[in-house]
């Protein structure tokens, strides 16, 4: 089924251009100290949330063989309650991810074998890297429910946005209105950088089109006018 025009489009606005549309509707989402660590820094899909807890002595889980309930596309969202000290990704699941077509990863912690996910060109993103594994120290506690990224709260379905700056989290029900008014945003950004080059002063230009309103919220802006 094709994907309509306006999620397409969105598929090239990077993580600052959401960020600012998150803004303007007072919505939560740049995800606090995740990163990219490996692979290509881009990625942009529906997020399969997996969440981790410190292991059950008595009956003690599995770490990762979540990967066959993946599907292409997607993004997987691991929360492991962001410690450092332990990994619940490495090498293997990076090269199957890979195979799979998977969007890419995204951990509240850590991973490992970074050199294998730039081997197979596997966006990785996550609060950093660290050697030592998690199995038989956490264990997956739930499947597609609420997890956390950094500061954010994900939701199965949610869409995430990675690149070069970090990762921004859309919620699945104001994708439309969060991307089309990054969309907006981004024609208008357009039109201040091409009056500025042309001579236009930037004080000027930005003026002229609203720059310093763009990404502030409606009522702010009553607020403001009261």
């Amino acid at each position: 089924m094709n994907e309509p025009l306006w999620l397409s489009q969105a598929r090239s606005l990077s993580s600052a251009e959401v960020s600012d549309a998150l803004d303007f509707f007072n919505l939560p989402g740049s995800a606090l100290g995740i990163r990219p660590v490996a692979g290509p820094a881009k990625l942009f899909g529906q997020a399969f949330t997996i969440r981790f807890a410190p292991i059950d002595r008595f009956q003690p889980g599995t770490v990762g063989d979540f990967i066959d309930r993946l599907l292409p596309g997607s993004v997987v969202v691991l929360d492991n309650g962001g410690r450092l000290d332990c990994t619940v990704w490495g090498g293997i699941l990076s090269q199957l991810a890979a195979q799979k077509r998977i969007g890419g990863t995204v951990i509240n912690g850590v991973c490992r074998d970074t050199a294998e996910a730039d081997e197979a060109g596997y966006p990785l993103y996550a609060c950093g890297k660290f050697m030592r594994t998690g199995k038989d120290r956490v264990q997956v506690e739930a499947y597609e429910q609420p997890v956390t990224l950094g500061d954010v709260r994900v939701c199965n379905g949610d869409l995430v946005i990675g690149d070069a700056d970090g990762i921004v989290v859309v919620p699945h029900l104001r994708m439309q209105e969060v991307l089309t008014k990054a969309l907006e945003t981004r024609v208008i950004e357009a039109q201040i950088l091409e009056a500025a080059l042309a001579g236009m002063p930037l004080s000027e230009s930005r003026k002229k089109y609203g720059y310093h309103t763009l990404q502030r919220s409606p009522t702010a802006l009553q607020g403001q006018g009261s």
